[in-house]
């Protein structure tokens, strides 16, 4: 059991470094071509950026999974996982978690797919925040527009008065 466990801790650093490798590269990106000097989106871009990210993390997500798949593979005592297609579909339903229960390993490798049902939810969490930290700057650019559009015509209004 320990053997499993020290399996599934180095997963998750791996899988952990490929998130903030990737997220790290994407956020640079977007920042480097896609912001103002403001710091706001380019106007007229915010819906491709939206669908990049998503895509962009998906991928992310995606490979994390593939590095399971492959995991399960490679230790020769999972018998339940003879093939790529069937190892790829158990760790997808186990890092999404979902959970089937279609397929299930064996009680003694049970520990690693509830490590990686607890790397999933962390890893789901950490996109959802970074695609909400890219959502909000489109908000955040769009509510100070129409704030100071607000301002400026308050602002002849009372010259008017």
């Amino acid at each position: 059991m320990l053997k499993y466990f020290l399996i599934g801790f180095l997963l998750i650093g791996l899988t952990v470094m490929i998130h903030a490798t990737g997220t790290s590269l994407w956020m640079q990106r977007l920042i480097r071509q896609y912001a103002s000097h403001e710091g706001h989106w380019i106007p007229g871009m915010q819906w491709w950026i939206f669908v990049a990210t998503a895509t962009v993390l998906l991928t992310l997500h995606i490979l994390e999974i593939l590095l399971w798949s492959l995991t399960y593979l490679w230790l020769p005592e999972i018998t339940y996982l003879e093939t790529f297609e069937s190892a790829l579909y158990f760790s997808l339903v186990t890092f999404t978690t979902l959970g089937y229960g279609d397929i299930t390993l064996q009680p003694v490798h049970r520990i690693l797919s509830g490590i990686e049902a607890m790397t999933g939810i962390f890893l789901f969490g950490w996109s959802t925040a970074l695609f909400f930290a890219v959502v909000q700057r489109s908000w955040r650019a769009s509510f100070r527009k129409k704030h100071h559009s607000h301002d400026s015509h308050n602002a002849a209004a009372k010259q008017g008065d």
